[in-house]
């Protein structure tokens, strides 16, 4: 790509020789885009790790682009998660029949077409010969020593990101990150997990859950109900006040979840939210799901208490005894304070609130990006390993909600799960209903 990019900037350059100031910019541009397509291009084919990467950014306001051209971006790498590029069918069906025996033996019927291609895994329509139709997700062949070997080559590159950001480069964060990934491969964990969650969510007035049929899954097979729906993109199309319920409705399924469940989904992005056919929300794909200690949930509630009532010292004091605060790179206590809230402070606000696109990449930006001026002194912060995805969980649900650009006041929401307090929207209200069985 490297190369690729620099034959067209030399192209460039002895192109707009003579030529005025505006065309050279229209130059400049396009050739932008063009190493962004091949982007595109790239991580579609990798599969694993690096399309992650790719739908990840998707959610992201990608300050690399020019701005005329940054929603086409990314439009494209959306396309990772919704229409990423697929394998044959026939490398596909040998997954398939080696985990579970010949198709027709489980399936009445087999669409050969996928219907969505994942970072890890194709989804196939299928029915079952009792009548159910069902999701079958299954492995690209090779892709858990792609995805090893890049996190091979994570914990490779993680001794030149020490001085620049060593919770990046932490060894119990690294393992902490090849284990979770390692467990995205494990379909028989992430069906026993999708079928506890479907369990809990079973009945649920606002959001359905697809139940696994465990019967039918192997080691690189998941099969789970089907959902008739429709993708991401048809919320956004919504009108203000139904994307904003909505919204309301990620913010607790992803968030919430953790604080009242002691459980949350570790992977928010569009590709894994529906807008189903009888007007719920689905969630899908459960194999970065996870259970977090109560002691370690109380601790991050506990810090966002604190920081809500501007008590910088106790918030300073609790990071210090946790070991997240290096203690000789001088970091005071406003400093914790306001890092809290450029992170995270759209839970701690008591007033509307409208997420965009370029506010959740700022957040994102601010809490992570070791040249960010703002926060120097935060590039030394150790991030505990057990909080890694809880953060990313955190920072990625506020890009999806970005994406919807939805309004809400979140704090009061937050409330729910910061004090235990009564819910004040109209859907808190039918959930806690709904839980006493009213």
């Amino acid at each position: 790509m490297a190369a690729g990019q620099a034959v067209r900037g030399v192209g460039n350059r002895l192109f707009t020789l003579g030529r005025s100031e505006a065309v050279r910019e229209a130059l400049a541009q396009r050739s932008t885009l063009q190493t962004a397509q091949q982007l595109v291009t790239v991580l579609g084919g990798m599969k694993g790790g690096a399309m992650k990467l790719g739908q990840m950014l998707s959610v992201l306001d990608v300050d690399l682009i020019p701005e005329a051209h940054r929603e086409q971006f990314r439009v494209q790498l959306a396309a990772l998660r919704d229409h990423a590029p697929t394998t044959p069918f026939a490398t596909m069906r040998q997954v398939i029949e080696g985990d579970l025996g010949p198709l027709p033996k489980v399936f009445a019927e087999f669409d050969e077409t996928p219907i969505a291609a994942a970072s890890i895994g194709q989804v196939y329509r299928a029915r079952l010969h009792d009548g159910r139709a069902v999701a079958v997700k299954a492995q690209y062949p090779g892709v858990a020593e792609a995805t090893h070997a890049d996190l091979r080559n994570l914990a490779l590159f993680s001794k030149l990101w020490k001085s620049a950001l060593p919770s990046a480069a932490d060894n119990a964060v690294l393992s902490e990150v090849t284990r979770n990934i390692g467990d995205e491969l494990d379909y028989l964990r992430e069906a026993r997990s999708q079928h506890r969650v479907a369990s809990r969510y079973r009945g649920h007035p606002f959001i359905m859950v697809p139940d696994s049929i465990e019967e039918y899954c192997g080691p690189n097979v998941l099969v789970t109900e089907f959902v008739e729906g429709y993708p991401f993109s048809r919320l956004q199309d919504l009108p203000d006040a139904e994307r904003n319920r909505f919204g309301e409705l990620i913010y607790r399924f992803y968030i919430s979840s953790l604080f009242s469940d002691n459980e949350f989904c570790g992977d928010p992005h569009p590709g894994n939210i529906l807008f189903a056919a009888d007007g719920r929300l689905a969630m899908v794909d459960f194999g970065l799901y996870h259970h977090m200690e109560p002691e370690h949930v109380d601790f991050e509630r506990t810090c966002l208490r604190a920081a809500g009532e501007y008590r910088a010292d106790d918030l300073h004091e609790l990071w210090s005894a946790r070991g997240i605060i290096d203690p000789t790179a001088g970091v005071d206590t406003q400093e914790c304070l306001e890092y809290v809230w450029a992170a995270t402070g759209w839970h701690l606000l008591d007033e509307e609130i409208t997420i965009t696109p370029e506010f959740a990449t700022g957040a994102l930006v601010l809490a992570l990006d070791p040249r960010a001026a703002e926060f120097r002194g935060m590039r030394h912060q150790l991030l505990p390993a057990e909080h890694v995805f809880s953060r990313r969980a955190d920072l990625f649900t506020f890009a999806v909600l970005g994406q919807l650009r939805a309004t809400n006041n979140w704090h009061r929401i937050a409330r729910e799960w910061l004090y235990g307090e009564p819910a004040t929207t109209e859907i808190g209200r039918a959930l806690e209903r709904w839980r006493a069985g009213l």
